[in-house]
């Protein structure tokens, strides 16, 4: 069946024993205080005023083709017109996960006020306007959630491919925001030789006390070497196990950049 629109298109594991004093040590480094002020103020960058979006996009299978070529085109225009305080950090296709799905990471450099200004820019903008009626027919549905970035992951830059990518979410028990950060603040290291981190968020708006990791790999056998590895290192043994009561409900998503994503 045609696509609509197409013409228009232009728990607990095992760890290593450690009796000696630094390593104590360093498993009370760097925490933070819940009682002095929110999490989103406590485990964000401060240098920045960034914030994200994340889009799901369910669509039809038959539309596949149409909406990866519109999505294309408009958000190239975006790009193009700097009166707009917005930009597509990363375009996907879910390949391993949710079939027929669409992710798109946003950042507005500015906060929600440039989230704002862009929301009433393209109520006005005729041609989006269009674009979105049209994109409207393709979807089975869709889910915006709005993002922090935690202040000891990578900001997320572009980078070249051929690259898969994994995102990994966490819905954590609520009230343990804080105890995750500190126990990520601490095993990120364990996780950037390969320079597979991409970026760590955890949402604002949307779901709650969701957390989402963005990892980049050459294939699905560099992920599993890539994984494996991190259990050789000390110490990623003991953030794993006491991450894990934290976590209510995960899932993995393996992604496939969309040919205009800056994240290939």
């Amino acid at each position: 069946m045609p696509c609509p629109g197409s013409s228009l298109c232009t728990k607990s594991l095992g760890f290593a024993n450690k009796s000696d004093e630094g390593w104590l040590s360093s498993m009370f480094a760097h925490k933070v205080d819940a009682r002095k002020d929110a999490h989103s103020n406590l485990l964000s960058k401060k240098d920045t005023s960034n914030l994200y979006k994340i889009q799901f996009h369910n669509v039809k299978p038959e539309c596949m083709e149409a909406y990866n070529k519109m999505s294309d085109e408009v958000q190239k225009e975006l790009h193009r017109d700097a009166d707009y305080p917005c930009e597509v950090v990363g375009s996907w296709n879910t390949w391993y996960g949710e079939q027929d799905q669409a992710v798109h990471l946003w950042r507005y450099s500015g906060g929600y006020p440039a989230l704002t200004e862009c929301l009433h820019k393209l109520n006005r903008n005729m041609v989006y306007l269009a674009f979105r009626k049209e994109r409207s027919k393709m979807l089975i549905s869709r889910c915006n959630q709005l993002l922090l970035e935690f202040s000891f992951w990578n900001e997320p830059a572009p980078r070249s491919g051929p690259n898969i990518y994994e995102l990994r979410t966490y819905q954590l028990v609520p009230g343990t925001m804080i105890e995750w950060g500190n126990n990520w603040a601490r095993a990120i290291k364990y996780r950037q030789e390969n320079n597979e981190a991409v970026g760590g968020f955890f949402t604002q708006i949307g779901e709650l006390y969701l957390v989402h990791h963005l990892w980049a790999y050459k294939d699905l056998q560099s992920r599993q070497e890539t994984r494996n590895a991190a259990w050789l290192k000390e110490g990623w043994d003991v953030n794993v196990h006491y991450t894990m009561p934290l976590i209510q409900k995960m899932e993995s998503r393996i992604m496939i950049p969309m040919e205009h994503s800056p994240l290939q």
